[in-house]
C-alpha cells in the first residue's frame, strides 16, 4: 500500500489534513468556550508530529525524483491550508 513515496505522501497526507481541522475545529474551540486546554496539548503535539512527517514525505518524495521543486513547494504551502494535502491529493495521483 505505501510501495511509493508519493502513495506514503497521500497517506500521510489525509492524517496531517485530518489532525490540522481536529486541531482548528474542535480542540481550540474547546480551549477557548469552555476554557479546556488538554485537547490542544494533545491533538497539538500529534498534529505536529504528522507535519513533521509529512515534510519529510515530502522531501523523500522530492530526492526520489517523483515530485518536482515546483510541485513540492505547493506540497509545503499545502501543510498550511486546512484540506491543504488533501486537495493536493488529486495534482499527484
Amino acid at each position: 500500500m505505501l510501495s511509493t513515496p508519493i502513495k506514503r505522501l497521500r497517506f500521510i497526507g489525509y492524517f496531517e489534513a485530518g489532525s490540522f481541522l481536529i486541531l482548528l475545529l474542535i480542540a481550540m474551540p474547546l480551549k477557548y468556550a469552555f476554557d479546556t486546554p488538554e485537547p490542544v496539548k494533545i491533538v497539538g503535539i500529534i498534529h505536529g508530529f504528522l507535519f513533521a512527517l509529512y515534510l519529510l514525505a515530502i522531501l523523500n518524495a522530492f530526492i526520489a525524483r517523483k515530485l518536482s521543486l515546483g510541485m513540492s513547494l505547493v506540497a509545503v504551502i499545502a501543510a498550511f491550508l486546512p484540506f491543504g494535502p488533501v486537495l493536493l491529493d488529486r495534482k499527484i495521483r
